[in-house]
């Protein structure tokens, strides 16, 4: 199970307000408690206004590094801000993220080729959000040409099979776990990923659609998640479906993650 811890992103209000305001010990802090929680990456997001875009990261990125070894993700919708971004981190990360949209993927995977980078991938491509299974597996499969063609191992890969809201959906989110399902299949050694609270947007009492998603997420193969670890209602739901699904031997992660305090009674 690896966790993305998602705190630091210019799209959140408070952390919006911290990086308008240079408040340094503000973004400290969440890096320090995301990685005390557990997050096996910390995401780093600007969100800002594309001619401060990339000197924000930079900002971000050293804060970040002086408050804990733990990977940072680059997380920036315009690929070449990632690529920059990279040359700021002192240890191999996480790219977030590529897709098949325009030459994004040929663009990234030049770079990350011969490094030790993980890498995000979306399902989608310069036709835009695929409405079906097929159509969206269409498109890892495409995507999985390009990891061959730059020798790119699937192991180094993070696939976002695109978690859209629920309350819109026709089908729940069986389109999704069909596609995750189909993923692990074909490349066991896959990760797939994504933002759990996208699937609760627009609803009530949005933690509990939040952890009903990541237990069905998780049963179908899903084993990343860019979500908040300071949450200790998600955080223990993860541990315990982890063990449940016999992927945490003697229940050891769930016991040590307890008595941690990751997540409460």
């Amino acid at each position: 199970m690896i966790i993305i811890g998602e705190k630091i992103n210019g799209a959140i209000p408070s952390t919006a307000k911290a990086i308008a305001e240079k408040d340094a010990e503000f973004i400290r802090n969440l890096a320090i408690k995301q990685a005390e929680a557990g997050a096996n990456f910390i995401d780093v997001c600007a969100s800002v206004d594309d001619d401060i875009e990339l000197e924000t990261m930079k900002w971000l990125i050293d804060i970040v590094q002086d408050a804990t070894d733990v990977p940072i993700a680059v997380d920036s919708p315009n690929v070449y801000t990632c690529i920059e971004s990279m040359k700021y981190c002192n240890k191999p990360g996480l790219f977030n993220s590529v897709s098949l949209e325009v030459d994004k993927v040929d663009v990234a995977f030049k770079v990350m080729a011969d490094t030790k980078w993980e890498c995000v991938a979306l399902l989608n491509s310069d036709k835009g959000i695929p409405k079906t299974a097929k159509d969206r597996l269409d498109v890892f499969t495409d995507l999985m040409a390009k990891c061959k063609e730059y020798k790119i191992d699937p192991s180094r890969m993070h696939i976002d099979p695109l978690i859209e809201m629920l309350c819109t959906s026709e089908d729940g989110i069986s389109m999704v776990t069909e596609v995750i399902r189909e993923i692990k299949s074909q490349y066991p050694t896959i990760h797939v990923t994504g933002a759990v609270s996208n699937i609760s947007f627009n609803l009530p009492a949005r933690r509990i659609a939040n952890q009903a998603f990541a237990v069905l997420a998780m049963s179908a193969g899903m084993d990343s998640f860019i979500l908040d670890p300071l949450n200790k209602d998600m955080m223990g739901m993860l541990f315990a479906t982890e063990a449940m699904i016999g992927e945490d031997e003697y229940c050891m992660e769930y016991i040590g993650a307890f008595r941690e305090g990751v997540f409460v009674k």
